[in-house]
C-alpha cells in the first residue's frame, strides 16, 4: 500500500494537516506512527484505512479487508455488544455460521462474554475499546490500523495487542499503529514513521537486530547453570551482579522473576518504567548494565 503525494485539510481554506506525504508499506510489515498530540497521526491512519479521502494525491494498493480501530470507540449506538458484533460480521461479508464463529472467538478471547447483552453506551471506555478491537478482527484483515489501541485496556488486553499484530503479520497482513504510551516497544522490528509540521518522515533503520533487555533473579547456587543455559539458547549475558541488600520482608520471593526495562522508541518519548523487583535472599541477579549502580541490569537477547 502506498500514499502518493497525499495532502489533506479539513476545510477548503483551512490549514494543511498533511502535505506531500509519500510513504509505502508492504505485506508482513508493521509501522509505528509517532508524533506529538495534534500533529496529524490520526489523520494519517484514517487516510490509510480509507476513513478519509485525500484532498490531493491518492492511496493505492490498499488491501480489500481493512480492520480499523479508532482511538475512541463510538459507543453511543443503540446495540448490545452481541448484536453490534453480529451486525459488523455481516457488514464484513461473513456468512451466518462463519460470522457466529468469529463473534464467539473474539468475545471469548477479549473477555467480553459477560457483556454480550449489555448496551454499548453502558460500557466502560476500556470495555468499549475491546469491542472496537473485536469488530476490526472479525474478518482477518489484510490491513489492520490501530489508533492508540492500548488506551483504556486492562493488562491482559494490552498484552493481547502485540499477539494480534504478530498474527496479522504472519498471515501476510500489514499493520499501522500509533501510540503515545511507549507500548510499541512490544513490537520489535517495526518501522517508525514520524509526523511533524504536516510532513511524514521515516526513521532510518538501525541496522542492528532488535533486542530486549531483561533482568533475571536466580538462586545463588544456580547462577553458573543459569548462565550456561542462557548462552546455550543464544542470549548474551553481559554481567552477573551480587545484590547485598535484601528486599523488604513483606515482598514475595520467587525462584525466578522477569522485568523488561524497555527504553524509549525513537520519537516516542520516554515510556513508563516497569517494576524491577529486588532479588530475594540468597539470589544473585544476572545483569549487564554498564555505568555502575542504579543502571538497569541486563540480559540482551
Amino acid at each position: 500500500m502506498r500514499l502518493e503525494g497525499v495532502w489533506l485539510r479539513y476545510q477548503r481554506r483551512g490549514p494543511w494537516v498533511l502535505r506531500e506525504t509519500d510513504v509505502a508499506i508492504g505485506p508482513g510489515e508493521v509501522a509505528v506512527v509517532l508524533g506529538r498530540n495534534g500533529v496529524g497521526k490520526s489523520t494519517l491512519l484514517q487516510l490509510a484505512a480509507g476513513v478519509l479521502r485525500p484532498t490531493r494525491g491518492r492511496v493505492v494498493d490498499r488491501p480489500a479487508a481493512v480492520g480499523w480501530v479508532p482511538e475512541r470507540f463510538p459507543a453511543d449506538q443503540p446495540f448490545t455488544v452481541g448484536a453490534y458484533l453480529a451486525a459488523m460480521a455481516r457488514v464484513a461479508g461473513l456468512p451466518g455460521p462463519e460470522a457466529d464463529r468469529a463473534v464467539r472467538r473474539w468475545v471469548d478471547r477479549l473477555g467480553l462474554m459477560r457483556f454480550h447483552g449489555v448496551r454499548l453506551p453502558e460500557l466502560s471506555k476500556g470495555t468499549a475499546q475491546k469491542v472496537g478491537l473485536a469488530q476490526a478482527l472479525l474478518r482477518p484483515p489484510g490491513l489492520l490500523v490501530l489508533d492508540e489501541p492500548w488506551e483504556g485496556l486492562d493488562a491482559a488486553a494490552r498484552d493481547l495487542v502485540p499477539e494480534v499484530v504478530d498474527e496479522v503479520l504472519a498471515e501476510g497482513g500489514t499493520v499501522l499503529v500509533s501510540d503515545h504510551r511507549g507500548e510499541t516497544v512490544r513490537l520489535p522490528g517495526a518501522r517508525h514513521w514520524s509526523v511533524a509540521d504536516g510532513t511524514v518522515t521515516e526513521a532510518a533503520p538501525s541496522g542492528a537486530a532488535a533486542t530486549v533487555v531483561v533482568e533475571l533473579s536466580v538462586p545463588a547456587a544456580g547462577v553458573a547453570a543459569a548462565v550456561a543455559r542462557l548462552r546455550a539458547d543464544g542470549h548474551h549475558v553481559l554481567r552477573v551482579r551480587d545484590h547485598a541488600v535484601p528486599p523488604p520482608a513483606t515482598r514475595p520471593v520467587s525462584d525466578s522473576r522477569l522485568a523488561v526495562p524497555a527504553g524509549p522508541v525513537s520519537g516516542a518519548g520516554q515510556p513508563g518504567e516497569r517494576g524491577r523487583p529486588d532479588p530475594g535472599p540468597g539470589e544473585a541477579p544476572l545483569s549487564g548494565a554498564a555505568g555502575g549502580s542504579g543502571s538497569a541490569p541486563e540480559v540482551a537477547r
